[in-house]
């Protein structure tokens, strides 16, 4: 009877460890999606920041990841896809802490895996994930959109950029990561 009894333990934990499974690929399906959906945002921020670059009215705007931009959501389905898994709401733009984010919300494609336990077969896993884009830097009061613009980032690094050759300057501009952080927070 005992041997039985720990046959029974030993199968109801291994059940338990399909679906626990199952919902940590779910999670890190959301977590990547939510992360593709900010940095598709971030990099349209960063985009918009040197196309206005001579414009002082959206400097502030753009750095502090304000204003329309995509909600990211080519970047959540093809991670989301990548990980066997869909897109069932999202990516949802937010606010947190005055940053932006980026929500998402999946369904797995894959299951718990076979089993004598009534619906373990068919159930997929739903998870959630928010990504938030932290901005790192702002426009020194030095700035002259004239002659010189001066960002100035949390790592000290001061980017000097020529408004009139910011197309000319590919590879010397500060990239999307430099000017936001992109991570998850829930």
């Amino acid at each position: 009877m005992s041997v039985g009894l720990l046959l029974f333990v030993a199968f109801a934990l291994f059940v338990f460890a399909q679906a626990a499974s199952a919902r940590s690929g779910g999670q890190s399906a959301a977590d990547a999606s939510a992360l593709a959906a900010a940095q598709e945002a971030r990099d349209e921020y960063a985009e918009n920041f040197f196309r206005d670059i001579a414009d002082p009215g959206t400097w502030g705007q753009w750095l502090r990841g304000q204003g329309d931009v995509t909600n990211g959501a080519d970047g959540a389905t093809a991670l989301a896809n990548q990980n066997q898994s869909d897109v069932i709401a999202g990516p949802n733009s937010g606010f947190e802490d005055n940053s932006p984010t980026r929500q998402v919300r999946i369904e797995t494609r894959f299951t718990g895996g076979d089993s004598v336990i009534p619906d373990i077969e068919t159930s997929t896993a739903e998870a959630e994930a928010t990504a938030v884009i932290e901005p790192r830097c702002f426009i020194g009061p030095e700035s002259d959109p004239l002659k010189l613009v001066f960002v100035h980032c949390e790592d000290e690094m001061i980017w000097e950029v020529d408004p009139k050759k910011v197309v000319d300057l590919p590879g010397l501009l500060p990239e999307p990561k430099d000017l936001f952080n992109v991570h998850l927070v829930k």
